[in-house]
């Protein structure tokens, strides 16, 4: 403990008094803000806004035009073109090199197909901006061909000659021993892959998606090879 107040010197207690006053200020001050800290406060309600709500009239017009669009689908009954393999004629299969020997086999080959695009829609016009072809043995992509830009109109089917041709394609030594055997047994198994990218379009509205077809084919073997049965599958 300290001196009493009443044996201290009136010099001394008047030096802590104001020592106190001095003080008092700062400590009132430390709880609150500072000027800087003030505005920064009121700087973060500006960048802090309420977003503005929506109001009645758009809620209104949001639920008008969905059931527009609605009521539109309904009525067109929209469709995905199909694909098909309509014939098929399998002129030449040639490997060299491969089993029995070591190293891979070289494939060359040569395919008519006769494909069927058909427009199912009966109220909307389609265009095929782009298209590819692909042609598949065992997994493994032995050609492939574009195909140019067509429209159909509703209804309507385009029926396309495309030629195939393989030509020194690398196939692995157990792919082209399953070759050999399906020539041996006079059925060949193929597969056939398009990609195509359609737009639909009615009145002043249009809609672009892609298309993707498979179809398994079975074939006999060349020089007179021709399609024996087929399975295609069409899908977004």
């Amino acid at each position: 403990m300290g001196t009493p107040y009443h044996l201290q010197s009136p010099r001394t207690i008047l030096n802590k008094i104001i020592s106190m006053k001095q003080q008092q200020p700062e400590a009132a001050l430390l709880p609150g803000p500072g000027p800087g800290q003030a505005a920064s406060l009121s700087s973060s309600k500006i960048i802090l806004k309420p977003r503005h709500r929506t109001t009645p009239a758009m809620c209104v017009l949001l639920i008008i035009t969905g059931m527009v669009i609605l009521i539109m689908y309904l009525s067109l009954k929209p469709r995905t073109p199909s694909f098909d393999t309509a014939n098929a004629a399998l002129s030449s299969i040639v490997c060299i090199g491969g089993p029995p020997g070591p190293g891979p086999a070289y494939f060359n080959g040569d395919m008519m197909l006769v494909a069927n695009v058909s427009n199912p829609n009966q109220k909307i016009d389609v265009v095929i901006q782009s298209a590819a072809v692909e042609l598949f043995f065992r997994s493994r992509l032995v050609a492939a061909q574009a195909l140019p830009a067509f429209r159909q109109r509703r209804g309507q089917f385009t029926v396309i000659n495309i030629h195939m041709v393989s030509s020194q394609v690398t196939l692995p030594p157990e792919v082209a021993i399953e070759l050999a055997n399906q020539m041996k047994s006079n059925k060949v198994m193929y597969t056939i892959r398009g990609s195509f990218k359609v737009r639909e379009k009615f009145w002043s509205w249009h809609y672009t998606y892609w298309v993707t077809a498979i179809c398994e084919l079975e074939l006999t073997a060349p020089p007179n090879g021709i399609l024996l049965a087929r399975t295609c599958r069409t899908s977004k």
